[in-house]
């Protein structure tokens, strides 16, 4: 049997010309984008296998960028490619990753998230959406509800860490990117958690666990009163019955609240407080329109400055009788004036 031979293809003693060299020829066009599949991955050289007579390199300027990109690339994958030359100086290819660099990244988030896989992401700073995130240039976001434990109270914490996660949203379009560190960290899939939210209802109560002093449960849903001190209401470890409220679909976040758990004391408020009914109540804080008295707890009327002389005494925590002048169970007011041996000419 005769041996099979190549012509016009003679054989380098470099080792790199010898992994460029190849034997079958494809005809390859500049401008032309095409599949290649990655040979070689390093920050100083990317070879692709694009069918051609020699392996094609990637150009000078693009391979600046590469290592931002190499922890999430393999060798065997495939990527869109163009050709910028059809032969360089050396005889090889020369392709550009624009493409990938511009699309590429969403098309490996969306695969990574169909296939419940995590990510390696770049902590940042925390800001009011939560702890954001920066995955090969595509900025994100952790959901503080997202976060495990440790980082709840002190989501800053995470600033410049970089921590596996698993993607919940991404959305080239809207450039929207929310991942969990949860997910990762207790190895639960986005179908698990997606079910476990969708089960929950508005209006139910649950059983929950404080985690910390901040989050799910707004201050003005923890009591009808007004919360100076959250600690002195719920303590971290503490198991509570709350009300789900609003269910946020895009985070999966539960807006919770404690305090619609119990009875809403301005309720028919009129009922017990009707206009010129004489009360009692305690002066709980100062401002500069007048004065705030408690009448009962969650129940708070306002002594309009324009009611008073000036001459009165009225240090916070004095015990006082008023006559109710106005109440607006809508909004949440009651307006009063003191009781005095003959009532206000301002009195209406």
């Amino acid at each position: 049997m005769k041996k099979k031979t190549i012509k016009n293809t003679p054989l380098s003693t470099n080792p790199m010309e010898q992994l460029l060299q190849k034997s079958q020829v494809s005809k390859i066009k500049k401008g032309e984008e095409i599949q290649a599949k990655i040979i070689s991955l390093s920050k100083s050289n990317v070879l692709f296998d694009i069918e051609a007579k020699a392996y094609a390199v990637l150009g000078n300027r693009e391979l600046k960028e590469i290592s931002t990109y190499i922890p999430y690339l393999k060798i065997g994958d495939k990527v869109k490619v163009r050709i910028i030359a059809e032969e360089s100086k050396e005889g090889f290819p020369v392709v550009s990753m624009q493409r990938f660099f511009e699309k590429g990244k969403w098309d490996i988030l969306i695969n990574k998230k169909n296939n419940e896989e995590e990510i390696e992401v770049l902590c940042g700073e925390y800001g009011k959406g939560g702890v954001f995130i920066d995955f090969m240039g595509i900025r994100g976001v952790i959901p503080k509800i997202q976060l495990i434990e440790d980082f709840l109270n002190q989501p800053q914490k995470l600033d410049h860490q970089k921590i596996k996660v698993k993607i919940l949203e991404v959305d080239q379009e809207k450039n929207r990117l929310v991942v969990s560190q949860k997910a990762a960290v207790f190895k639960t899939s986005h179908k698990q958690l997606q079910k476990q939210f969708d089960d929950i209802q508005v209006g139910k109560t649950y059983k929950a666990r404080i985690l910390g002093t901040s989050g799910l449960i707004h201050i003005s849903e923890i009591s009808w009163e007004k919360v100076s001190d959250v600690s002195s209401y719920i303590k971290t470890g503490e198991m509570i019955d709350v009300m789900v409220v609003e269910k946020n679909t895009t985070d999966l976040k539960l807006n919770l609240s404690l305090k619609r758990l119990s009875h809403d004391p301005w309720k028919k408020i009129e009922e017990r407080f009707p206009k010129d009914k004489e009360v009692d109540g305690e002066i709980i804080r100062k401002e500069r329109y007048g004065y705030f008295i408690r009448l009962e707890p969650g129940v708070e009327g306002l002594i309009h400055i324009s009611k008073l002389t000036g001459k009165e005494e009225l240090p916070i925590g004095k015990k006082i009788k008023a006559y109710v002048e106005k109440v607006d169970e809508q909004n949440r007011r009651m307006s009063l004036v003191l009781t005095q041996k003959e009532k206000p000419v301002t009195y209406r």
